[in-house]
Order: structure tokens, then sequence, then C-alpha cells
């Protein structure tokens, strides 16, 4: 890569940003996730918010402590200077076995340095069975030949 994934962000470097981000959400690991964010970032996941990497620690913890075998999908909708839009469908099951599908728009704004200073989550799911899913691939990123959301029709 010749530049670092700093804004102002073109359609490419906004879809290697958010492939990153895809990578390390797939990793379920709070810690790393948390990372990619302003150590005073400000969140709204669904109907809470949050502020900061601890907070948002805690709210991943919640997350895939409830939400297992997660594996997620995004893809960019729009991105305009230090902002970039994306929208995501997800793959989980709760401790009955129950399997859900989860869809969602997230709007990101950037610091200068390309750490995420704000996000806001609108996510939607219902449940799914266990034949429906279309996630397949072994816990951890996404492998490159595996389709994305468009080519999924979701």
């Amino acid at each position: 890569m010749s530049r670092p994934l700093l804004p102002p962000f073109t359609d490419s470097t906004a879809m290697e940003k958010i492939r990153l981000a895809e990578d390390a959400w797939n990793s379920r690991n709070p810690e790393t996730v948390s990372l990619a964010y302003t150590p005073d970032c400000e969140w709204r996941n669904r109907a809470e918010f949050v502020r900061g990497r601890d907070e948002i620690k805690q709210l991943l913890t919640r997350k895939w402590t409830r939400e297992q075998d997660y594996r997620l999908i995004k893809e960019l909708w729009a991105c305009s200077g230090e902002r970039i839009a994306v929208r995501f469908a997800y793959e989980f099951h709760d401790d009955s076995g129950q399997w859900f599908r989860a869809y969602g728009n997230e709007n990101w704004e950037f610091d200068r340095n390309g750490l995420m200073r704000r996000r806001i989550a609108s996510i939607n799911e219902h449940p799914i069975a266990a034949s429906e899913r279309k996630f397949y691939w072994p816990l951890g990123r996404r492998p490159d030949n595996h389709p994305g959301l468009s080519e999924l029709c979701l």
C-alpha cells in the first residue's frame, strides 16, 4: 500500500478500511477491535450509547458472549472526505442454538490519523433456520473468495 488509510477516503481506500474492520470484528477480540477507535470514540449501537475504548470493549464482550459463532460481512455504501457509510449483515446463534441474521447500516467518522471517532449503527435481526445460513467459512477472517453481500443478494 502506497499510503496509509487516512481521510479523505476514495472508494478504493474506503473499501480497504471496511475490509480491515470486517476482519477485526470477525476475530471477535474486543481489545483488537477497540484499537481502531479514538480513546474517546462515541458509539450508538442500536439503542445503546457508549463512549471510549473501555466501554466499547465491554459492549463487544457482552455481544460476543451472546452472539456465538459470529460471522460478519461489510460492504461500502458511500464515502466522502472523512466519512464512510457501510452496510453489513452477520449471522450468529444464541446459547439455545437458534440462528439469527442481522442487517444494518453504520455511519463512520474518522480523525486525521485514521481512527474512528464516531460510529452510529442501526441493526435489525431476525431468527433463521440453520438451513438458511449463508456464511459458512471457518471462524475468523472471511476468505477472499467468499461472496460478499451483493453477490449473496443480501
